[in-house]
């Protein structure tokens, strides 16, 4: 009963509160209680909004496969190559001691590093690897998938950790007295075991990578578009009705993808 109510209160009816708004009229003063489906099909039949997703999504795969490879190769250090618990723990508190600060001041510390004269152009000209400084290190897509990974790595990191610790060592022991080498192992007794957390990490990346809009707006220096960065514009112009739309929209989609996560990795049966 409290669960439910906590639930109830704080989960479902904000996700009821923002369909019903949905449904309603909009002018440039107020909105109008109604019933009207113009909000989905303005969203739904706009290209600019079906490119928006799409740009979305790339940035979705693209961080999500990257935090994925980094993720999981720091995980598999930090729970087979660091032989201690105690020393595992204080490494692991090492790659958590950036979230200590806000999310904002750690995406704009790379604006100094990555600007045309930051640190990192100016050691590249001044050792001579390129004549000029980089101009698409700073305000494009690629500084904004870069301050995402930076971002959203650490999810990924820790629930492949907490699987790959759990692994029974005489598995592997197993596996190499069987004559197995090192990447069998790794790709028929590790990974297969590793599945949830892999699951878990890929669901907290991907759902906060479509919410994204600040990494966007700020990376990208206006360049490119997300659908958070849709959603927040428009309820800075006091269109409410289609933002509200927009993040129903958004929401089936990111259920969808959390669905099809789970119908891969059944997480419940894994652990």
């Amino acid at each position: 009963m409290p669960l439910g109510l906590i639930l109830g209160v704080f989960l479902v009816l904000p996700i009821a509160a923002i369909v019903i708004v949905s449904f309603w009229d909009y002018d440039s003063v107020q909105i109008y209680p109604a019933f009207i489906t113009l909000n989905y099909a303005e969203t739904l039949g706009s290209w600019v909004t079906w490119k928006t997703f799409l740009n979305t999504l790339k940035f979705v795969a693209i961080v999500w496969a990257i935090t994925l490879v980094v993720g999981f190769w720091v995980a598999y250090f930090l729970a087979f190559h660091v032989r201690t618990s105690k020393m595992q723990t204080v490494l692991f508190l090492v790659c958590t001691v950036p979230f200590l600060t806000s999310n904002i001041i750690r995406m704009i510390s790379w604006v100094p590093f990555l600007g045309r004269n930051g640190l990192l152009n100016s050691a590249l000209v001044d050792l001579g690897i390129v004549p000029a400084p980089l101009e698409f290190l700073l305000f494009s897509e690629f500084a904004v998938v870069l301050a995402m990974v930076h971002l959203y790595a650490l999810f990924m990191v820790t629930p492949i950790f907490n699987t790959l610790v759990r692994i029974d060592r005489s598995l592997i022991e197993a596996a190499r007295d069987a004559g197995a080498n090192g990447w069998q192992i790794l790709t028929n007794v590790i990974i297969p075991l590793a599945k949830p957390g892999i699951a878990i990490g890929s669901i907290f990346v991907v759902t906060l990578v479509l919410g994204d809009f600040i990494t966007v707006r700020f990376m990208s220096g206006g360049q490119s578009a997300s659908m958070g960065l849709m959603i927040a514009n428009q309820i800075s112009l006091l269109q409410y009705p289609a933002a509200a739309a927009n993040a129903v929209v958004l929401l089936v989609l990111v259920l969808f993808m959390v669905a099809a996560i789970l119908r891969v990795v059944d997480i419940r049966k894994e652990l």
